[in-house]
């Protein structure tokens, strides 16, 4: 069985659903980095209410749609940052400043750039939205 990166399907399903003006989609298999990348996102609106479906297997994720995604994708490999550093991979990932957010996994659990910046943390870049 070939290993699948869960985000990376995350972040495919809810950009093609997007591109298709879809309500809502559905993510399989569900993970808890998944979860926390979808809180994230939903902090900041890009998606609205999200539920988990236990199906015996490896679980889905069922995610409404706002309409507010123009791209998205997996940050891989996933990059160590300083949080000195997470300007510079803004100018990479994002379109302009103050457009979109890098997704960072930190010690501190997953959250938006601005917010590690804020607090001085580093982690590991996950994704990107805008």
């Amino acid at each position: 069985m070939a290993a699948t990166n869960i985000l990376s399907n995350l972040f495919a399903s809810l950009q093609n659903a997007e591109l298709r003006n879809k309500r809502e989609c559905m993510v399989i298999p569900a993970s808890s980095l998944a979860s926390e990348v979808l809180k994230v996102l939903q902090k900041r609106r890009y998606v609205g209410e999200f539920e988990f479906i236990d199906d015996g297997v490896g679980g889905k994720l069922r995610i409404q749609l706002l309409g507010r995604i123009n791209k998205c994708g997996v940050i891989s490999p996933r990059f160590p940052v300083k949080s000195s550093k997470l300007v510079d991979w803004e100018h990479r990932y994002l379109p302009a400043v103050g457009v979109g957010t890098l997704i960072v996994s930190t010690p501190q659990g997953v959250m938006p750039h601005s917010e590690a910046q804020e607090k001085g943390i580093g982690g590991r870049l996950v994704g990107y939205v805008y």
